[in-house]
């Protein structure tokens, strides 16, 4: 009998666990650190906002915060007073430096463009205030919006 000289090298294949399994970790980081605040008394500064709904919504401890409100129509008020983009800018700015772990109540009507949103987000974490819970209504059993 006889035998090549050549032996076989068995094919290389791409294992796609590691990748898979850091997917998977990144999706339930960002699932698990997400807050939902859960309005279960109206806003402090007395506007009607319309707030999404949410299944996973909790209430958050009473701590010192700083209370945004995006209304229907784009205009913000800061803990209940209208607010322009400067303004905003310097309020967010005093409350990061008073204590930077200071947490941001964000509660945006749900007809409220999603730009608005996200600049309203973005200053506050550019002056640095990384805390940051989104208000929402819970959601009812039957599951309508």
């Amino acid at each position: 009998m006889k035998f090549s000289a050549r032996q076989r090298r068995p094919r290389a294949a791409l294992d796609l666990t590691p990748m898979l399994d850091v997917t998977f970790n990144l999706i339930l980081f960002f699932v698990v650190t997400t807050q939902f605040a859960s309005e279960q008394q109206p806003a402090p500064d007395g506007l009607q906002v319309d707030l999404p709904r949410a299944a996973a919504a909790q209430v958050l401890p009473s701590e010192a915060s700083v209370d945004l409100t995006v209304g229907a129509e784009g205009t913000v008020f800061v803990d209940g007073a209208s607010v322009d983009r400067a303004e905003l800018r310097g309020r967010l700015q005093a409350a990061a430096e008073r204590d930077p772990n200071t947490l941001v109540v964000l509660r945006a009507d749900r007809g409220v463009a999603h730009g608005e949103v996200v600049s309203v987000m973005d200053l506050a974490r550019t002056l640095g205030l990384t805390r940051l819970a989104i208000a929402t209504d819970p959601e009812s059993e039957a599951g309508a919006p």
